[in-house]
């Protein structure tokens, strides 16, 4: 059988450098690509924060996505696609229940989807993977490929841009938008395109947690990078890969070798002896963290995916998979002014030991606290649920047949594996043989177990991620609001969704 590697020369894509760092076993979920060019030295580019964006009229936003060439790494410039041609795209700072229409123009030379991850979204509005938007001018047809995905009546296209429609009817959150192409999600977002949406709330802004520039929204991702300064990507669809009987290097995921933050390689902040909340966003395609401070101290979680938590929850470290978000407050007037305090990934070696750092610059008033009790949040009771589903996240077939798949079949559009209805809740038992992500679209939901044990203290709060481990039984309740229609569940290791593992739910 031919390996990736091989194949990748057969097509004329040379240098890459592997370096494998997984396995089913282990705590990472990837492979690592390694960088052509030399790597800055960490903690010498300052903390980027991206631009808010600004209506065009209340309610109104357009924004553009477009090619632009940025520096990431210093001395050189790297061209990113990019939501108004930066990365992270604008942060867009929003009110619950403030119906919001976006304007998305795409001027890149492939189509897009935009997903509001965590969204309660119209159906139309949730960035179907065969629901895209092409660049005016310009034709597109799917290519022939691996799965029932290119049958081209369950495809829409959209000439130059449309509007998402977001009513915002949902608790003051960290949520995430980012393009959800089929096939080709995992590429399109390594390349740039992700960044913020924040909902905000009358609860949530009544309680004395930081606020202003004492909260940072901080997007945590990898990447490498070529000798030229361009980002180092397989560049080879995936999908294709299964079908061409490719044994693949890269099946597991890709990892790259530079943690950014913000766009910006282990950047530093000057900050107040103060409490900061940080809202934390594992943006990386497979990567995981475990994140911890050096040189000590702990984290105080305030929020999750979906929200505030009824009380405060503090950890040593964190684990946080891919498109997982938490709140957290760092006191940094536990340390004496002058001190420098890491952000480190426990998981990681090497240059992807270290994520950011903080130094502690100046006294400073501060005025905020973290109160015993944050929300009214009710425990799960699986009791209420009307149907107990099962959904099995694992590797089918053998060889050049192997494939990502849930409940053992690849994706298939149109074809739900379960129609839900409105306003119930089930209980969805997910089961896996990796390390797999699992997002749920519109449904939020609450981990009931791990293996028949508690839920994590990480798991605590409403989710719409969940970090599903290698071997491991876990089960959530989900609740059905806001719409009727076609939603999607699917592992959130961008390369495992490339490689079809998705699957269609109906809400009826």
């Amino acid at each position: 059988m031919i390996s990736r590697r091989g194949f990748l020369g057969l097509l004329g894509c040379t240098g890459l450098a592997v370096a494998g760092c997984g396995t089913s076993a282990g705590e990472t979920a990837g492979q690592t690509l390694t960088s052509a060019r030399a790597l800055p030295a960490p903690f010498t580019v300052p903390l980027p924060i991206p631009k808010t964006a600004v209506p065009v009229r209340p309610g109104h936003y357009e924004v553009v996505q477009r090619a632009a060439r940025v520096e990431i790494i210093p001395g050189t410039t790297t061209e990113i696609w990019g939501y108004d041609g930066t990365f992270p795209g604008p942060t867009f700072d929003l009110r619950r229940a403030g119906r919001t229409v976006i304007r998305v123009r795409n001027e890149l030379p492939v189509p897009t989807s935009t997903h509001l991850h965590g969204g309660v979204t119209p159906p139309g509005s949730d960035g179907y993977p065969t629901d895209l938007v092409v660049a005016e001018g310009r034709g597109f047809r799917p290519p022939p490929g691996a799965h029932a995905g290119h049958d081209l009546s369950q495809w829409t296209f959209h000439s130059g841009a449309r509007d998402y429609v977001y009513p915002l009817d949902q608790r003051a959150a960290t949520l995430w938008y980012h393009d959800h192409r089929m096939d080709f999600t995992a590429p399109q977002v390594w390349r740039g395109l992700a960044g913020f949406l924040l909902v905000r709330d009358d609860e949530d802004d009544a309680l004395p947690l930081p606020k202003g520039a004492r909260d940072l929204p901080l997007m945590i991702c990898d990447r490498s990078f070529e000798e030229d300064g361009a980002f180092r990507y397989p560049e080879v669809d995936p999908s294709l890969l299964v079908k061409a009987g490719v044994e693949d290097d890269f099946m597991e995921g890709v990892e790259g070798d530079v943690i950014l933050v913000n766009g910006a390689p282990w950047p530093v902040l000057d900050v107040d002896a103060a409490r900061y909340r940080l809202r934390l966003l594992n943006a990386s395609n497979a990567r995981r963290y475990r994140l911890a401070l050096a040189p000590g101290g702990r984290f105080v979680q305030v929020g999750s995916d979906l929200g505030l938590l009824a009380a405060p929850v503090t950890h040593e470290a964190i684990t946080i998979a891919p498109a997982e978000r938490f709140d957290v407050v760092v006191d940094f007037s536990a340390y004496p002014v002058g001190t420098e305090v890491t952000l480190v990934n426990t998981l990681g070696t090497g240059s992807t030991r270290d994520v950011m750092r903080f130094r502690v610059a100046r006294k400073a008033k501060d005025d905020s606290a973290v109160p015993r009790r944050l929300s009214r949040i009710d425990p799960p009771d699986r009791s209420g649920a009307v149907a107990t589903r099962v959904f099995d996240f694992r590797m089918t077939g053998q060889g050049g047949g192997a494939a990502w798949t849930i409940n053992g079949r690849p994706f298939r559009p149109g074809s739900p594996l379960a129609r839900p209805r409105l306003n119930t809740t089930e209980v969805w038992r997910f089961t896996s043989d990796f390390h797999h992500p699992v997002h749920v679209h519109l449904a939020h939901f609450q981990v009931l177990s791990r293996g028949g044990r508690p839920p994590a203290p990480t798991d605590a709060g409403w989710k719409d991620t969940v970090d599903v481990r290698p071997y491991e039984v876990v089960d959530v309740l989900v609740r059905f609001e806001g719409y009727r229609g076609r939603y999607m569940l699917h592992c959130h290791n961008l390369e495992h969704e490339d490689m079809a593992m998705m699957a269609d739910f109906e809400v009826i």
